[in-house]
């Protein structure tokens, strides 16, 4: 055999090798491209700015946007990733995390000791499964009490809801047409607040109990019931007709004194010129403490299908700085992930609140609780029998 050959089927098998490589996604100047997906309406805003400013100071790298929403995230990351055309970096939401861990869509986190240390303790029990942290939180939500100071004042917010309740009857008798409070009646992510009376929580104390719903124990029946009898002592209103869309338009415009919602709305409310405030849930009764509220988390997870994980886990972290966490509050109005210290009249209310909230559970169960408790929100509101309805849910989640 020829040197001359033993050279050429070197080369060969070195050119064979090279293209077997994975696509290392460089621009034509050279830099790594990073694709994050996340969605539009802020979030965009904030990853194209703090792109600009990863890239000052790592001029190798590029963050490119693609909008894909936090709703689809997962079944696209699904779909695109093992095909080679998905993320780097892609947002979403922390209860979807089981689903993302038992198809393998997601690395680890680097260094999960740290990041502990700088996240709030309920985003670091968020984006954690079988005892490893997955995702980079890089917001933090719940929802609170909205009271509209045209009506009632801030030392007057009910901190009972039987107080909420008899406030409600006096203030609906005066205002013929307006309500003294509000909310979605057919939205399990509102309603799990009555069903965790006494501790009771969703999927068991850690949330990971596959076995067991825990909707249909006696605290969840004992709270859904006083849920039930909220409709004909304040607002008897078909749940059909208490969508978050039609909520949210008569708090806006001026027709409730309270209402349930998010930091998410504020902007909205601000902008209609609404004076009102933020105020921990009321403790349900036969408690002293506010009524348990789910937590959720925005994280960043990265694609288990990414050739350059290490710098999208490292942009992830830059996310997550005390600058990037101001900047992300400012255009997007998001609660922090971090503490750290953001300017606002209603942060306080939602803090408090966090301090009494649980984190959605993120096991595969989850994805069937929406659905299966949406619906029992809505008969039990509109009359059904609250232990049948809750029955049915427990029962509808476990055989998914």
């Amino acid at each position: 055999m020829s040197r001359r050959f033993i050279v050429v089927s070197v080369i060969f098998l070195a050119a064979l090798v090279w293209l077997s490589l994975p696509d290392m996604k460089k621009t034509d100047d050279g830099r790594i491209t990073i694709t994050v997906w996340e969605s539009l309406g802020g979030p965009d805003e904030f990853i194209k700015k703090a792109g600009e400013a990863y890239s000052e100071l790592h001029p190798d790298v590029k963050i490119k946007f693609v909008n894909v929403e936090l709703g689809d995230a997962v079944s696209q990351v699904a779909l695109d990733a093992p095909a080679g055309v998905g993320p780097d970096l892609f947002a979403a939401p922390h209860d979807k995390l089981g689903e993302l861990y038992n198809m393998g869509l997601v690395f680890a986190v680097e260094d999960p000791d740290r990041l502990k240390e700088q996240v709030l303790a309920s985003c670091s029990q968020a984006v954690t499964y079988n005892d490893i942290m997955f995702g980079y939180p890089v917001s933090a939500e719940t929802y609170a009490l909205f009271y509209n100071k045209k009506y009632i004042s801030e030392k007057d917010v009910p901190q009972k809801w039987s107080s909420l309740l008899n406030w409600c009857r006096e203030f609906n008798a005066k205002n013929p047409g307006k309500y003294g409070f509000m909310m979605d009646a057919g939205s399990g992510y509102y309603t799990i607040t009555f069903a965790s009376k006494n501790g009771n929580r969703l999927f068991g104390a850690d949330g990971r109990d596959s076995e067991h719903t825990y909707l249909n124990t006696q605290d969840a029946v004992q709270g859904m019931t006083f849920f039930q009898d909220m409709r004909s002592a304040i607002l008897d209103v078909p749940a059909a007709d208490l969508t978050t869309a039609t909520c949210d338009d008569s708090f806006r415009s001026g027709k409730v004194a309270m209402y349930i919602t998010g930091l998410w709305n504020v902007k909205s409310f601000e902008e209609a010129g609404l004076d009102f405030g933020v105020a921990s849930l009321p403790a349900l009764p036969g408690e002293d403490t506010p009524s348990p509220s789910f937590s959720g988390t925005r994280a960043m997870y990265v694609s288990a299908f990414s050739n350059h994980e290490k710098i999208a886990a490292d942009f992830a972290k830059f996310l997550i700085s005390p600058e990037m966490q101001q900047l992300r509050f400012e255009i997007t109005g998001a609660l922090p992930s971090i503490d750290v210290a953001v300017e606002s009249p209603y942060i306080s209310g939602f803090l408090r609140q966090l301090d009494y909230s649980f984190p959605m559970p993120s096991i595969d169960r989850m994805s069937a609780f929406w659905a299966s408790m949406d619906s029992a929100s809505k008969n039990i509101w509109d009359g059904a029998d609250v232990q049948t309805e809750l029955n049915a849910c427990d029962r509808t989640i476990l055989s998914k």
